[in-house]
């Protein structure tokens, strides 16, 4: 079994004054030739966006987006004439393919927004564009896994253009639980979003992350508080 580790300390940080973006690989202005991607997985950034504010309309293409906000809601448009809001426990997957013009603002007038923007390799170059949002009962992730995210849309999960699954499990108090890679040859960049837990020798604290490859079998975590782990299962090749 292969890990890397990455403390939150260590991410690309960029103030923009309405936007606060911390990089987990290195995009825009960052960049880290150890932190170019994780696999298939090439971007994963935390953004915390002023009320109001955003990012005005721009282009994607060959790209799988997935957008999860932690806190507060995102206003989002785009030219195949869908305008929603995505609040926090839902989950938004966008398949940019030959080519999707989006803005996202924070929804709030008052309230800050924080989210995770997740980028995946696409499996094919060209594809058409597709948009989709789901909300997950809460109850689902509690002291299990829920997927949130598949290539098959199993398990009531939204689907994606690549062999790349998302999880998501909340934790109360101590306890241990187990990752079961979906196939063979995956591996698994584990972010914790909240609290604290045990993965290898690697003790993740809150917005710390673990990388793990090369292993067979299921994975043994502990989960050492309160914690909200988020698993994005990804080919490595």
């Amino acid at each position: 079994m292969k890990t890397i580790f990455h403390k939150a300390s260590k991410r690309g940080f960029a103030d923009h004054g309405w936007l606060k973006a911390a990089h987990s690989f290195s995009f825009a202005n960052y960049y880290d030739n150890e932190k170019i991607h994780f696999g298939k997985l090439r971007v994963l950034n935390d953004d915390i966006v002023a009320p109001k504010r955003g990012f005005d309309l721009h282009s994607h293409q060959d790209m799988e987006i997935i957008t999860i906000p932690l806190s507060g809601a995102v206003r989002h448009t785009d030219n195949m004439g869908n305008e929603e809001i995505i609040s926090t426990g839902e989950v938004q997957v966008m398949s940019a393919g030959s080519g999707i013009w989006h803005s996202e603002f924070n929804a709030s007038e008052t309230e800050v927004l924080n989210l995770f923007q997740i980028w995946i390799f696409t499996r094919e170059k060209g594809l058409n564009a597709r948009y989709d949002q789901k909300k997950f009962n809460e109850t689902g992730r509690a002291e299990k896994w829920q997927l949130l995210v598949s290539p098959n849309g199993i398990d009531d999960s939204l689907w994606i253009n690549q062999n790349a699954y998302i999880s998501l499990i909340e934790t109360k108090g101590e306890i241990e639980t187990a990752y079961q890679p979906k196939e063979n040859g995956n591996g698994v960049y584990f972010m914790l979003i909240d609290g604290k837990a045990q993965i290898d020798e690697h003790i993740l604290q809150k917005r710390d992350a673990a990388g793990v490859w090369d292993f067979n079998g299921p994975l043994e975590i502990k989960l050492l508080a309160n914690s909200k782990l988020l698993a994005i299962e990804i080919p490595m090749n």
